[in-house]
């Protein structure tokens, strides 16, 4: 077991207002997506707004930006979430729901174990990856980083 934790953080630009019908595909799968990652191998932790089951209504980047904030285990465990189980559905289905941004929309993070990531953290791990590209500080799945702790991936 590592002592460190990948957190990530995806933001999108919605298309419509979540209760428009052209959202309820989206908003249909929020449940089953979000049990799903809480039952996959590896899942350690998931943003919520308050008093809800998911964080649709935590809205730090401006009212039309929906953030996921989450950690796991190891960057296996979130590449398989991700791009190995039923939540694949809907990253083939996310230019139904949000508009292509310009930025960079994702970033990854190594917390230590234990870490819970604020918004706040988030959003700047997300400006430093804006700003300079992966590091070992903020990086992307193109541009995956060893934990502080691994040894580098072959």
């Amino acid at each position: 077991m590592s002592d460190h934790h990948l957190a990530q953080l995806n933001i999108g630009l919605l298309r419509a207002p979540l209760d428009s019908p052209a959202m309820a595909g989206f908003v249909a799968l929020l449940d089953p997506i979000n049990a799903l990652a809480d039952t996959s191998p590896g899942f350690v932790w998931r943003l919520r707004g308050e008093g809800a089951d998911d964080a649709t209504g935590v809205r730090v980047f401006g009212e039309e930006i929906l953030v996921n904030l989450s950690v796991w285990e190891t960057y296996e465990a979130l590449w398989n979430f991700t791009y190995r189980s039923d939540h694949l559905e809907a990253v083939r289905r996310r230019r139904e729901w949000f508009t292509r941004m310009r930025e960079a929309f994702l970033v990854l993070w190594w917390v230590p174990a234990g870490h819970v990531p604020d918004v706040e953290e988030a959003r700047d791990r997300l400006a430093l990856f804006r700003e300079r590209g992966a590091s070992p500080a903020a990086f992307s799945f193109r541009d995956p980083m060893p934990a502080p702790s691994a040894a580098p991936r072959a």
